[in-house]
């Protein structure tokens, strides 16, 4: 039978969620309570890879277990798993979906604070920045629903059949005080590093290292920049993970990052 996992995890210990050798891995963590319980492994799928670092306030994984069990799983891998990985919901499916290859949307949230804040440091990215440009920045950020080849924005782009993604949704808002900053956006799909790396380049052109021209060449050129310099991965939320038959609203709630900021469009 196969299961939906809907989950959370706090990124900021390990080295992402796929598993590697030599590397702390939320895969392993969770393969690891899954065996705990079950006394055999159970390799599960998840829904994509984020980097080192990079939080998920919404993640989805499946699993195949053939077993019969009557206790309480959910509390069970609760009690198991570190306090960084949270399980919210176990769903028994139909047939076979696939928890990557099945998903039609993912929405990424990555934070931004300009004033230094020691609460804020593992949920939001700290850029000593209190004159950036919010206004050119928005700019960059309307330009990305314009144009479907992201080719100049990712690590190996040949690695990929093709570099096409159909970004329907980009904003950037802050808070009242403009010293909170959130990046917004959601594709059918994503790149290696590509939203770290559109990042970078946007937090450029809020800096005036970058004009506005020059980011948008980067889209009808396709040639990869000489120095992609990704922003920070603390800070970056895979946040809502979307599928045609199921489409959870996310369960966490973020102690700093989200909670008490009136985030207005910028």
């Amino acid at each position: 039978m196969r299961y939906f996992f809907h989950i959370a995890y706090q990124g900021q210990h390990y080295n992402g969620w796929q598993k590697q050798p030599g590397a702390i891995s939320v895969q392993e963590a969770i393969e690891n309570a899954l065996f705990k319980i079950f006394k055999f492994p159970v390799p599960i799928n998840g829904c994509g890879r984020t980097d080192a670092h990079v939080h998920a306030s919404q993640y989805f994984f499946h699993a195949d277990i053939e077993t019969d069990f009557d206790f309480d799983l959910l509390y069970r891998l609760n009690k198991a798993l570190p306090q960084n990985i949270a399980i919210f919901d176990i769903i028994k499916m139909e047939g076979l979906p696939h928890a990557r290859f099945d998903a039609v949307q993912r929405k990424y949230d990555y934070f931004i604070h300009t004033y230094k804040d020691p609460f804020l440091n593992h949920q939001s990215s700290f850029y000593l920045e209190p004159k950036i440009d919010l206004a050119s920045m928005k700019a960059a950020v309307n330009l990305l629903p314009k144009y479907k080849d992201y080719r100049a924005f990712c690590t190996q782009p040949n690695k990929y059949e093709h570099t096409i993604c159909n970004v329907k949704e980009a904003d950037l808002l802050t808070n009242a005080s403009g010293d909170r900053i959130r990046f917004h956006i959601a594709s059918n799909r994503f790149l290696s590093k590509m939203i770290r790396i559109l990042m970078g380049k946007i937090l450029k052109v809020g800096k005036g290292e970058l004009s506005l021209d020059e980011f948008e060449s980067h889209f009808i050129t396709l040639e990869t920049p000489k120095t992609l310099d990704p922003a920070y991965p603390t800070g970056l939320y895979l946040s809502k993970v979307t599928y045609p038959y199921l489409n959870l609203a996310p369960r966490t709630e973020f102690l700093s990052a989200m909670q008490g900021t009136d985030w207005k469009s910028v």
